[in-house]
Formats: structure tokens, sequence, C-alpha cells
């Protein structure tokens, strides 16, 4: 089945899905007078709180990705500033767009100003990059695991889904490490267009192969989830929910879990749902829950529209272009202009390594 390309016809595909999700909200919601009273009490300073902790988060994961991507590409590397440019544009398109077409738009706002005739190259070595950042929330997601194991009450059927989560990211991290390897030129020099653009994104996984580098990306991926942690506190905080830190933990799990795969923007109604229930357990009653839940999606979202569209405006895009970003079948190097002097060496000239 092919996606309709016009924005009508994706449009037309989106609102049977969003008309369910309503009905589902309006039956089976929490009461939504008591919803909205739970606003009225919200402590606004601790909501500040939280939306400096969240920003605090993209930054430490921003440099992150700065590490994997030094070591899969040699000099001269993106500057940090074009990073964090790709990594908010990213959380923007994650944000505001069903599926995780963010990931796909940071290695294009990376890649958009390579030349040509090299740019399916870094297409390929960025994505690879991006796997492997993600691969490496396998640690911090294992760490809270077992701290909300130790200290929290976890619903049977959260448990469930956060075992299956374990295993899945144990299956990716295996295959990556597999795949992994270094930078080395001489193996792409008479290498074909396809099998170039698989070692390509190979070495964007490079990082797997250095284990200094590997460690200090670790460090960094943790850094930012014990600031999502206290972000997630601090908004219980705001609400007056009177939870435990482990309770912020379950919530922050099932929240990351329910977002892993974005049927509609924000998965907005399926996320209030997954916060609210574990609170339940500890006191909080669901209406309450569910609006701490928007609150909490409110204000992560509020950093990551507000940064993506900064460096939107910085990179000079729209957001209609955003959803035009190439993949990597746009990405391809360019034809010879048939007017060109044929080089010495055709093969070498198209399987140059993008510097």
């Amino acid at each position: 089945m092919r996606v309709p390309g016009t924005t009508l016809g994706r449009f037309a595909l989106l609102v049977p899905l969003g008309a369910v999700v309503v009905v589902l909200l309006v039956w089976r919601g929490p009461d939504w007078a008591l919803v909205a009273d739970a606003f009225q009490l919200v402590s606004w300073g601790w909501v500040i709180a939280a939306i400096v902790l969240n920003l605090f988060s993209v930054i430490v994961r921003a440099l992150a990705w700065d590490r994997v991507i030094e070591q899969a590409m040699p000099p001269p590397r993106p500057a940090f500033r074009s990073i964090f440019s790709a990594f908010g544009v990213g959380l923007f398109a994650n944000a505001v767009l069903p599926g995780r077409i963010g990931e796909l738009a940071r290695v294009a706002v990376l890649t958009r100003r390579q030349e040509q005739r090299r740019r399916a190259d870094a297409w390929a070595t960025i994505l690879g990059t991006v796997f492997a950042h993600r691969i490496f929330d396998l640690f911090p997601t294992l760490l809270l695991i077992a701290y909300v194991v130790a200290t929290a009450k976890i619903p049977h059927w959260a448990l469930t889904s956060l075992l299956l989560f374990v295993a899945f990211g144990f299956g990716l991290f295996a295959f990556a490490l597999a795949s992994a390897r270094r930078h080395h030129r001489s193996v792409l020099d008479e290498a074909g267009q396809a099998r170039r653009l698989v070692t390509m994104a190979r070495y964007g996984l490079g990082v797997l192969r250095a284990p200094l580098p590997a460690v200090v990306a670790v460090c960094l991926q943790c850094l930012g989830w014990v600031c999502q942690l206290l972000a997630v506190y601090a908004t219980m905080r705001a609400f007056d929910l009177g939870a435990p830190l482990p309770a912020a933990g379950v919530v922050l799990l099932l929240m990351n879990i329910a977002m892993l795969f974005p049927l509609w923007p924000g998965n907005v109604g399926l996320v209030q749902a997954a916060v609210a229930l574990p609170l339940v357990s500890y006191g909080v009653d669901y209406a309450r829950g569910f609006a701490f839940g928007i609150g909490l999606q409110a204000i992560e979202m509020s950093v990551g529209v507000g940064v993506g569209l900064i460096f939107l405006a910085r990179e000079g895009l729209s957001f209609a272009m955003l959803k035009r970003m190439p993949g990597a079948d746009q990405a391809e190097v360019a034809e010879e202009p048939e007017d060109a002097e044929p080089a010495e060496e055709p093969v070498r000239a198209r399987a140059g390594v993008s510097r």
C-alpha cells in the first residue's frame, strides 16, 4: 500500500485515526471536569524548573551525538552548533509529525550543505550515527529499570512491556555491534555504490568499536536521562501529586515506551493513559494523573518545539520543507555532466570519501 504523496491524501488517512482517538478519549477517557480542576492548582515555579531540566537534557544528548559523529567521520567534521541545530530540528519533527520522522530530519539537516557528489555517502554515515546514538539509550534505560524494579510499584502489564523493550534493545545493540566498523578509506576505493553506502552506514556505528568515546557517549546519555527523570519529578511537584521519585522513574519509562512508535503526532491520549494508570497505585486519581500526563507532555513538547523552531529558522527551513526532507533515495550521487572531461580514474572519483 502506497502512502498518498499529497497533503490532502495524508490528511484523509489521518482523519479516521484521529476520530477513533477522540471517540476513545470521550468514551473511555477521564472525568474532564476533574482534569480541568487539576490545572488550577499548578505551581508554575516547578513548571519552569522542569522546562530548564528538559532543555539541559537536550543539550547533553546532543553532545553525546557529537561524540558518536566524531568517531564516524574523518575531519573536517560538522561543528557542534550544526549538530545541535540538526538535533533540535529532529526533536521538532518528532513532536509534530507521525512516525520517527525526526531521526531522518536530523540526518537531512546535517547533510544538506554537503557537496552533491558526496551527499549520499555523508547521508549513510550520519544515519548510522543516529542509530548508534539511539542504541546508547539502552544503558540508561537498564539503570532506570533496575532502579524502579527495586524501589517502585510496577503494574504487571508494565513489567511485561519493560521486559519486551529490553529484549528488543539488546537485539538492536547486538546487531549494531556486529555491524560496526572503523573508517578505512581503502575499503571504499573499488566498492560499488550500493556496497559503499552500506559500508558508510557501518562507519556511522564506529563508536561501538572505540571503548573510551563510547563510554563518554553513554555517560552523557545517562546524564540526559537523569535530567529527564528530575524533570518528571519536578512536574509531579508542579501538580502536587505527592508521589515519590521512584514513581517518576516508572512514568519516564512508560512514557518512552508509549512514544516508541508514534502512530499520530505525539501519541496524545495514549501517553496520558500510560502515565496515569501506574500512578493510581500511588493514590493519584486517574483524572489527576491524566492531567499530569497532559502537562508533562506539554512541557517536553514546548522544549522540543521551541528549540526546533529556532533552528528551523537558523537553517532557513519551513515546516513544509521539513515534511519533504530527503531520504537516501534523494541523496544519491550526482551524475557527471555530459560535456565534462572524463576523469582519469572514474571509479575512484565516484567513490571518494566525504571529508
